[in-house]
């Protein structure tokens, strides 16, 4: 075992919980300890807790190892031997703890400063969980796995060299138009390959989770989905209305910035690989060459945002909590993943050299800070916060260094940067509206067939998409969202950008006035975790949680206003 920042007070030093025979014995011995007095249900809560990120460890890191290399045997068998032998024994046990702890008279004497916000989530937990459910989640699990095969093993040749669908990007910035349009078509041709095959595994997700709402006396999906991810501060008629609020005051703004990018271009017609390139036709912006370049200018971007933050990212790359590059076999996208017991970051991503990836990291490092900011609390619950404001983190931390692009880049690329960045972040909302309003639809309508689900794909495009033409390209529209690992990996996490985005874009706010002042703020809120309700994280981030039109409006009015400002 390695040594631990935090050494374990309940479990032993040297045991690797690798297996249910070796964690089963400790449970038992949370099943049996006193929890009669509020003294003892502190010490079992902290038990828990150790315990749990023991087993989380061992999770986790078989993930981060099988989506770093996913055409390696030995890390799918291992990642599965966890997904099938020990999860499924975990979640059972755990529940039966959570009970245990909601009978509890000494849980009811709990301090609610300190405990409140971990009551409310335990015994929600208990009234959506149902053992019958645990060998679905198995199976789903197991489908969402064969997705991140399917997608790791989409590779085409161009330009004489097999390339990854990531390594594509640097050809939608190419100033010509024929060598973007036929990356573009490759690609395309190449993902029309697995359109039958992604089309059933998410049949097959579909079953499952309608099968799983059924048996929580759910009436679909969507309801069960809410229950789960315990959204305690807003309802299904709240995200409805923010694709209404996001049609009257985004997609016009979204539309304009394009019909302003074919007239620059000079294009009667914009098409989809007319999308990322110059308009002034400049070369692309190329911020790093290495993911070793990108990591020290990165570093310098953090340290310029706070000392402390950057000193962190510098750890973070000295420990080999980093895998930013592209290559064959790796899973596609970006992600931060927390190793529970060890309480450190790890961050994922496929970088190929573009401002999206400089994006990305920065995105992530967000992660990584709240993930830092969180580590010391006793309570594993409390070492992480809704997705919401996880989010916020992220997305906080991209708009807060938006001024530092000129580590990457001279005063014109930087411009052109942040240009980049902004009309990225409009252009957001129309796609979680999109994502988000998908998955109602398909959830709220478990029986449909694929048509109808592709008909609806492309009514929801007509609603909130942008003005490129996908003529003789029609099914390449009509799949564009199999390249959404959430809609098969964790359905219903998407309209959490949104809010988080408008979290962030407060945050950002705020900086403009006393930017000292809205770092200090966004850091004491990241320390919090989970520990407060999302309208107290928000706040003490200096934010509001609201995703209505009369919040959304304004920060859109914003953006514009900043986008005037830069040259084109």
């Amino acid at each position: 075992m390695p040594q631990l920042d935090y050494p374990r007070k309940f479990v032993a030093a040297d045991d690797v919980l690798d297996s249910w025979e070796k964690i089963a014995p400790y449970f038992d011995r949370l099943s049996d300890a006193p929890i009669d007095t509020v003294d003892q249900m502190v010490v079992w809560l902290e038990n828990y807790s150790e315990l749990a990120a023991a087993v989380s460890e061992v999770g986790t890191d078989r993930h981060v190892k099988m989506t770093c290399q996913t055409d390696d045997e030995s890390r799918k068998t291992a990642f599965l031997d966890f997904v099938e032998n020990i999860a499924p024994q975990f979640k059972v046990a755990c529940h039966a703890l959570d009970v245990r702890y909601t009978k509890s008279k000494a849980a009811a004497e709990l301090p609610k400063d300190r405990y409140a916000v971990l009551d409310r989530s335990v015994r929600a937990g208990v009234e959506v969980f149902r053992e019958e459910n645990v060998p679905l989640q198995t199976d789903e699990t197991k489908l969402e796995q064969q997705y991140q095969e399917v997608s790791g093993a989409q590779m085409v040749t161009l330009d004489g060299k097999e390339q990854t669908m990531q390594q594509l990007g640097l050809y939608a910035e190419k100033t010509d138009r024929s060598a973007r349009q036929s990356a573009w078509e490759v690609e395309w041709r190449r993902r029309a390959q697995d359109v039958d095959k992604l089309e059933g595994i998410f049949d097959q997700l579909i079953a499952l989770r309608h099968k799983m709402a059924g048996n929580a006396d759910c009436a679909d999906y969507r309801e069960y989905a809410f229950k789960v991810k315990q959204r305690f501060d807003y309802s299904a008629n709240d995200c409805l209305a923010f694709h209404d609020a996001v049609e009257r005051a985004v997609v016009p703004a979204v539309r304009e910035l394009q019909k302003q990018r074919a007239k620059t271009l000079g294009l009667d017609t914009l098409r989809p690989w007319d999308l990322a390139v110059d308009v002034k036709s400049r070369p692309p912006l190329r911020p790093f060459a290495e993911p070793s370049e990108l990591c020290e200018k990165g570093s310098r971007v953090f340290h310029r945002v706070d000392p402390a933050l950057g000193d962190q990212f510098d750890d973070m790359n000295t420990k080999g909590y980093l895998d930013l590059a592209s290559r064959k076999g790796k899973a596609p996208g970006g992600y931060q993943a927390t190793y529970d017991e060890g309480r450190h970051p790890f961050i994922f991503m496929n970088a190929v050299g573009l401002q999206r990836d400089v994006s990305t990291l920065i995105h992530e490092g967000g992660h990584a800070f709240h993930s830092y900011a969180a580590r010391d609390d006793a309570l594993l619950n409390y070492r992480s916060s809704p997705i919401e404001f996880a989010e916020v983190a992220s997305m906080g931390m991209e708009l807060l260094a938006i001024d530092f692009l000129d580590e990457f880049y001279d005063e014109e690329q930087k411009a052109r940067a942040k240009r980049q960045e902004l009309e990225g972040l409009i252009g957001l909302f129309p796609w979680v509206a999109t994502i988000d309003a998908f998955q109602h639809w398909i959830y709220t309508n478990p029986t449909h067939d694929r048509a109808a689900r592709k008909d609806q794909w492309l009514s929801l495009h007509q609603r909130f998409g942008g003005i490129a033409d996908f003529s003789g390209y029609e099914d390449a529209l009509a799949y564009r969202w199999h390249k959404q690992l959430h809609l098969f990996e964790v359905p219903f996490y998407y309209i959490e950008y949104a809010i988080a985005q408008l979290g962030a874009l407060q945050v950002w706010r705020n900086s403009k006035d006393d930017y000292a002042a809205a770092v200090s703020n966004y850091r004491k809120a990241l320390a919090l975790g989970g520990s407060r309700p999302l309208p107290e994280l928000f706040e003490s981030a200096g934010a509001k949680f609201d995703f209505s039109y009369d919040t959304l409006a304004p920060l859109v009015a914003m953006i514009q206003e900043e986008l005037g400002k830069l040259p084109a």
